[in-house]
């Protein structure tokens, strides 16, 4: 496609959340993609501003070559617009399943693409898994008896699983459901009556995410409408979805249950004004220069596998933010949702514990994102923390300080790829290269000091 005719393609999108679509062979009648074949799929808060992205200049070193082609091979760009972003991720699921576009597929490992599922049971369970996990359950017998369910239905794949689990804790508040939780067991005829199973309430249902299967306030028949909700809402049917709660409110209304129908109405009106602004962060705003310029480094410190802890610590505009460093311990292992390797746990594996911190890191939308990241160790270091992040499709610049027998600085891995990032505020030129290794090796020292510190005060020594 010439320049020009992007030019003019790209003005005529919406600054609106939705879905884009490159094809290859043009496409004059609208999204049948009749005689095209998609090259590509991507979802944006603003469909104008995501696309125009594409057409920078150093689209290969934020992207890859992957996309790389892809701009050198499309011939028209269709898109779908979205009343949120939280509509825009589960669309582009949707249309990733349907049409299979290579640049989607083969950006990452098949097997680690996230996806919701629905199991078969009384009270079916709604999980996110890894394709990888899936596979195993439909190959391996025994993992459906061990895990003693099997799966209904499948909502994806879902490339960003950050993104996903954001996306999860809205759906939630919509429609509580079961994930982990016993159901209430009703007393048998010979038990008489009151001699039923009643669990204690769990977690999610004293914060409300759990509708109650587990204390009996919700029955199977109820149950199944909910799952018929999130249905539709994963299968990116809102219009029926509506039409459905409607029916649900008038009925509850007519039947003087006026809790139950108000409680409706508020998802009625929560389903049309979604407030998901922090969902999704297009990937250029991952290098957002309008703030100050933050250099994130991390660390990991143990003693022969036992007490291991890792460290964040930040720097901005070359002034240290003691406020923002964090320590990651094996208590928060657990509630990240996977067994930890820091702690006692016997694993002398600085690699797995830096993929463990940065993973937890990740999860915190709330903190300000880093322009560069900074590791202590070597190339295996620097390639664990560059394959978390682009897994998570995270376009951040990693270096890392590699040091001599006796702990000093010897080397920075990576910095002069900075350069190809043409980023304005890190002026990598012959004379200012000093100060931004100065602010790494700052950055690292810091980390190194904050890591042993917490170390050893877990160990009961004097810090």
């Amino acid at each position: 496609m010439k320049k020009l005719e992007i030019k003019k393609q790209i003005s005529k999108l919406p600054e609106a959340p939705g879905v884009y679509m490159f094809l290859r062979g043009k496409n004059p009648i609208s999204l049948k993609l009749r005689g095209a074949r998609v090259l590509y799929v991507g979802k944006a808060t603003s469909l104008r501003d995501r696309v125009k992205s594409y057409f920078n200049k150093n689209i290969e070193s934020t992207r890859g070559p992957l996309i790389t082609k892809m701009i050198s091979e499309f011939d028209d760009i269709k898109y779908i617009k979205t009343d949120s972003v939280l509509e825009a991720l589960i669309l582009e699921a949707n249309l990733i399943k349907k049409y299979q576009p290579e640049a989607n597929t083969k950006e990452k490992d098949n097997k680690s693409f996230n996806y919701v599922v629905i199991t078969n049971e009384d009270f079916p369970r709604v999980l996110v898994m890894r394709s990888r996990e899936i596979e195993k359950l439909f190959n391996d017998s025994k993992s459906f008896s061990q895990k003693n369910f099997s799966i209904t239905k499948t909502f994806g794949p879902f490339p960003n699983g950050l993104q996903l689990k954001e996306a999860m804790k809205i759906v939630r508040k919509m429609f509580p459901f079961r994930d982990k939780c016993t159901p209430f067991l009703l007393p048998s005829p010979s038990q008489g009556e009151g001699q039923g199973v009643r669990s204690k309430p769990c977690f999610n249902r004293q914060i409300g995410l759990c509708p109650g299967v587990c204390t009996g306030e919700i029955t199977k028949g109820e149950y199944a409408k909910t799952i018929k909700n999130i249905t539709l809402f994963f299968e990116s049917n809102k219009d029926k979805l509506i039409k459905n709660l409607e029916k649900q409110m008038k009925g509850f209304a007519k039947s003087r249950e006026f809790e139950k129908a108000q409680k409706i109405k508020k998802t009625i009106f929560t389903l049309n004004h979604i407030q998901d602004i922090s969902l999704l962060k297009d990937d250029v705003s991952r290098l957002n220069l309008d703030t100050k310029f933050r250099i994130e480094s991390y660390d990991i410190a143990h003693l022969s596998g036992t007490n291991v802890v890792g460290v964040m610590t930040v720097i901005e505009d070359g002034e240290v933010k003691k406020s923002d460093y964090r320590k990651f311990s094996a208590k928060g292992g657990p509630a990240f949702g996977g067994k930890t390797v820091l702690g006692n746990s016997g694993v002398i594996n600085d690699t797995e514990a830096l993929l463990e911190v940065l993973s937890r890191r990740l999860t915190h939308n709330e903190w300000a994102n880093p322009n560069l990241i900074v590791v202590d160790g070597g190339k295996a270091q620097k390639n664990i923390m560059e394959k978390v992040l682009e897994e998570n499709k995270i376009n951040i610049p990693v270096v890392s300080v590699v040091k001599d027998e006796k702990h000093k600085p010897i080397k920075i891995l990576g910095i002069e790829k900075l350069q190809d990032l043409k980023i304005e505020k890190l002026d990598l030129s012959r004379g200012a290269l000093a100060k931004w290794e100065n602010q790494i090796l700052l950055a690292n020292a810091e980390a190194h000091r904050f890591a042993i510190g917490f170390h050893k005060k877990l160990r009961g020594k004097i810090v």
